[in-house]
C-alpha cells in the first residue's frame, strides 16, 4: 500500500459531509474534512427546520449545523478551511489539489451540496444583492414592509415565502404550474397565509429597477401568452439546485444535470471515490437523507480502506 497524507478526505461540511466525518472519527481513520467557507452547507441559512427526526418543536438550521459540528469536534475530526481546486484520481492514488498544497489520499467523499438555480432573465445578475436574493434568511430583514416576488413551488419556495411574510406586508409566490409541488403541509400554510398571493401559470421574463434597487417583474403567463409587471421592491427565487461539481471535470460519471451518479453504497464510477448529500443524484434532497449518505458512504470507504491493505 503507498503512502499517503489520508485514509480518507471528506471535501464539503454540510451535514452530508459532517456525517461522514463523524463515522470516519469513530473508526479512527485518518481524515480530514475540507470545506471552503463555515461547515453548514445551505441548512446554515435556513430558517426552521421541523422535519428532522428528534426535535419534536423543530429547529433553526444554525443550532442544527453548531450542534453537528461540536459532536464531531468530540472525535477530534481536523476540519481544515479550504477550498479544492481539482483532484486527480489517476494510479488509484487520489491527488487533491487545494491551491497553495496538495494532499493524497486513499478515498474521497464528495459531499460539496448544490447552489441555487437562476432563472437565467435579465437583471437577475445585475441587481443581485440590490433586490435578487436566494436567502430568505439572510436577506428577509432587508424588506420589513415592502412587497416582494418569490419564485418556484417547491418546499423551499413555499416555507421561504412564508418566512418572507414575517418582514414583508406582501408576497407574490409565482410559478409556472396550477399546482405546488411542496409538501401539503407547506401547501395549507400557504394558502392560509393572507400575506401571500399566488400568482399560477407563469414565470419571471425579466427583473427590473434602477442601478441600485428592483422595482418590478414582468411575469407572463404560460397559457395565455399575457405578460405583465408586478410593483415589488425584492424578488427571491427558489427553482431548485446545480451541483457543486466544478472541481471534478469529468473525473467520475454524472448525469443529464451534472449530478453525481453513485450506487447504492455512495460510490462513483470510480472505486474509492462516493458522493454523497445534494451533489449525487438522489430522489430527495434533505436533511435527513444527507444524513443517511453520509454514514453509508462512511462504512462504505472503511471498507474499501481495509481492502486495500
Amino acid at each position: 500500500m503507498v503512502d499517503v497524507d489520508y485514509d480518507l478526505v471528506i471535501v464539503g461540511g454540510g451535514p452530508a459531509g459532517l456525517t461522514a466525518g463523524l463515522y470516519a472519527a469513530r473508526a479512527r481513520l485518518n481524515v480530514v474534512l475540507i470545506e471552503k467557507l463555515m461547515p453548514g452547507g445551505q441548512i446554515a441559512t435556513t430558517d426552521w427546520i421541523e422535519n428532522y427526526p428528534g426535535f419534536p418543536d423543530g429547529i433553526s438550521g444554525a443550532d442544527l449545523v453548531v450542534k453537528m459540528t461540536e459532536q464531531v469536534k468530540r472525535f477530534d475530526l481536523p476540519i481544515e478551511s479550504k477550498e479544492v481546486k481539482s483532484i486527480e484520481l489517476s494510479d488509484g492514488i487520489k491527488k487533491i489539489d487545494l491551491g497553495d498544497k496538495s494532499v493524497t489520499t486513499n478515498a474521497i467523499i464528495i459531499a460539496t451540496g448544490a447552489s441555487p438555480r437562476k432563472l437565467g432573465v435579465p437583471g437577475e445578475d445585475l441587481f443581485y444583492g440590490k433586490g435578487v436574493s436566494f436567502c430568505g434568511t439572510c436577506d428577509a430583514p432587508f424588506f420589513r414592509d415592502e412587497v416582494v416576488a418569490a419564485v418556484g413551488g417547491g418546499d423551499t419556495a413555499v416555507q421561504e415565502s412564508i418566512y418572507l411574510t414575517k418582514f414583508a406586508k406582501k408576497v407574490y409566490l409565482i410559478h409556472r404550474r396550477d399546482e405546488l409541488r411542496a409538501a401539503k403541509i407547506l401547501q395549507e400554510r400557504a394558502f392560509a397565509n393572507d400575506k401571500i398571493e399566488l400568482v399560477w401559470d407563469s414565470v419571471v421574463t425579466s427583473i427590473n429597477g434602477l442601478l441600485t434597487n428592483v422595482v418590478s417583474v414582468t411575469v407572463k403567463n404560460v397559457k395565455t401568452g399575457e405578460s405583465k409587471d408586478l410593483k415589488v421592491e425584492g424578488c427571491f427565487i427558489w427553482v431548485g439546485t446545480s451541483p457543486n461539481t466544478g472541481f471534478i471535470s469529468d473525473a467520475v460519471k454524472v448525469n443529464d444535470w451534472g449530478f453525481i451518479i453513485t450506487d447504492q453504497k455512495m460510490e462513483t464510477s470510480v472505486p474509492g471515490v462516493f458522493a454523497v448529500g445534494d451533489v449525487r443524484n438522489t430522489p430527495l434532497r434533505q436533511v435527513a437523507t444527507a444524513v443517511g449518505d453520509g454514514a453509508i458512504a462512511a462504512v462504505s470507504a472503511e471498507h474499501f480502506i481495509e481492502g486495500m491493505k
